[in-house]
């Protein structure tokens, strides 16, 4: 009966501690701008000279914010001697380019390993010892069971969060903060060290959850979060910032172990909302296919039982740097109101692989003044997921990947079609903005839809060859149909203003039929249309 009792108010206790920590990560994020980010590579930030010449190189690609490492080993090579060098010339280094910063901290964990953890560290296995697998193998895993652990990488961290706050008092250039760096377990779904076990048989975790890896799991997800909670409380009472985790994806049908198990993952929400809930986002890093599914996952907009605030906004800190980063992004931004978004490895990729970047920022930047937006959707489409039909109100938008159309060879050539892709814009009724590359939307009222697709026309507008109207199709048109009023490339000021380049119209609009930006062109264009 008593513990009965006893679980009700723990659970009870949950639920609150969840609303009120809701409410912190809303509110707590909703004044940073958007960040058109970048990460740099694990290394690129290692030495003075390094720093001085990665930061300049970042902002001629048209970012507003870099993600930098800042790694434990260099912050606190001596035990007890902290050594801000690294810290200053990228604060001091960003304020002069006008970027914004988000510190990365290298402490206990990076991609699940000890690996930037200093050196007396890492000899002294016994004052801060390794995770275990169930086989008793010690790992390169510093076990979050330990106090002492806990207690050098707080130091470390704190230290570190009060000389920002000398440094940059008012968030002027550090604006975020990394707390570790895709925290989990790996060959085992949790630790089986001492330690670990006592806490495990503590919980009573077996009896509550089951002892399947699954169940290890949340145990372990649980464990990670509360260990967090120690150094997000810090950081709050230190200099109060935004705060993030993020998370290895647990893809391609790996199991817990295989994948780095316990992370901030989005099937973990929940244990990790309760055991940081000074955190304000769980953030995923996406570098397998995808991309619409995984952001789906983290982007956990307003709902009742959360107590009408944002469970989880979607902010992306890291990507594959290719060739299709830039309409990625403009899906993110679109589709979710993404905080951020920020390809890894900026600093080593292609000028071809960065040029997508920096086109697509240059558009949100744009799309960003436009203060009569009423809705926004975002387009991203590939050679197997190639169309989105949208209902706006009655307006229904057919959009696809511009390889859609048949006339350009490469869509046919063999070759895999890079991805299309767009933020769609509603400034108000028959009036629309689209910014992106490889995509082609055409608009039409339901009732024109419909008979549409009972003529089944063929991808270019035009009836397919031989006639191949539906037996059940009325041949009288019934209704009213949309119309392309205007298709303007546009450029938009700083203080919205919104500049004519040139008209679309003609072969550019397949004579009235469609508004399109082809591939490898990325274009603003507004659109207006008429109901006749």
């Amino acid at each position: 009966m008593f513990m009965k009792k006893d679980r009700f108010i723990s659970a009870l206790l949950s639920i609150i501690m969840m609303l009120v920590s809701n409410t912190l990560r809303a509110d707590n994020v909703i004044s940073l701008p958007r960040i058109l980010g970048g990460e740099l590579s694990n290394s690129a930030a290692t030495s003075v000279s390094d720093i001085e010449e990665v930061l300049p190189r970042m902002k001629t690609l048209d970012l507003n914010t870099v993600l930098v490492p800042v790694y434990w080993e260099f912050l606190e090579p001596v035990e007890g001697q902290m050594d801000f060098t690294l810290v200053d010339c990228t604060i001091e280094v960003a304020r002069q380019q006008g970027l914004k910063i988000v510190p990365l901290w290298f402490g206990a964990w990076k991609n699940s390993m000890s690996c930037y953890a200093p050196a007396w560290f890492k000899h002294d296995v016994k004052r801060f010892p390794r995770a275990m697998t169930a086989e008793g193998k010690q790992m390169e895993i510093a076990s979050c069971f330990s106090d002492d652990v806990l207690q050098a990488d707080l130091k470390a961290f704190s230290a570190l969060m009060r000389h920002i706050k000398e440094r940059d008092p008012q968030r002027k250039v550090v604006i975020m903060m990394q707390i570790e760096n895709e925290i989990g377990m790996l060959e085992s779904a949790r630790d089986h060290s001492p330690l670990a076990e006592k806490a495990y048989h503590k919980e009573r975790w077996a009896e509550r959850y089951g002892t399947d890896e699954y169940a290890d799991e949340k145990f372990m997800a649980l464990s990670y979060a509360r260990y967090v909670e120690h150094l997000a409380k810090a950081a709050r009472e230190i200099h109060d910032m935004p705060l993030y985790v993020n998370a290895a994806m647990n893809s391609r049908g790996r199991r817990p172990g295989e994948y780095p198990s316990a992370g901030p993952l989005a099937h973990l929400i929940d244990f990790w909302h309760e055991g940081a809930p000074s955190i304000d986002l769980l953030a995923p890093d996406i570098y397998d296919t995808g991309f619409k599914s995984w952001c789906a996952q983290y982007a956990m907009p307003l709902r009742p039982q959360d107590g009408g605030k944002i469970k989880n906004r979607l902010f992306i800190p890291e990507s594959r740097c290719c060739e299709n980063s830039g309409v990625r992004a403009l899906y993110a931004f679109g589709e979710h109101q993404a905080l951020g978004f920020s390809p890894f490895a900026i600093d080593q990729a292609s000028p071809k692989e960065t040029e997508s970047v920096t086109e697509a920022y240059s558009l949100l930047r744009q799309v960003s003044n436009v203060k009569q937006a009423m809705n926004t959707w975002g387009l991203l489409f590939d050679q197997d997921d190639k169309e989105r039909i949208i209902d706006d109100e009655g307006v229904v938008m057919t959009c696809r990947h511009y390889f859609t159309l048949p006339w350009d060879p490469r869509a046919t050539d063999g070759s895999t079609w890079p991805e299309g892709g767009a933020m769609l814009i509603r400034l108000g009724k028959y009036d629309y903005l689209l910014a992106g590359s490889g995509v082609v939307v055409d608009f039409k009222t339901p009732t024109e839809k419909r008979q549409e697709e009972m003529k089944q026309l063929g991808e270019d507008g035009f009836a397919e060859a031989g006639g191949n109207t539906s037996p059940k199709a009325d041949k009288h048109f019934h209704g009213k149909r949309l119309g392309l009023l205007s298709v303007d490339e546009v450029c938009i000021s700083d203080d919205g203003t919104m500049q004519y380049l040139r008209r679309h119209n003609g072969d550019q609009t397949h004579q009235g039929r469609h508004a399109r930006i082809s591939v490898g062109e990325w274009k603003l264009l507004h659109i207006r249309l008429y109901e006749y």
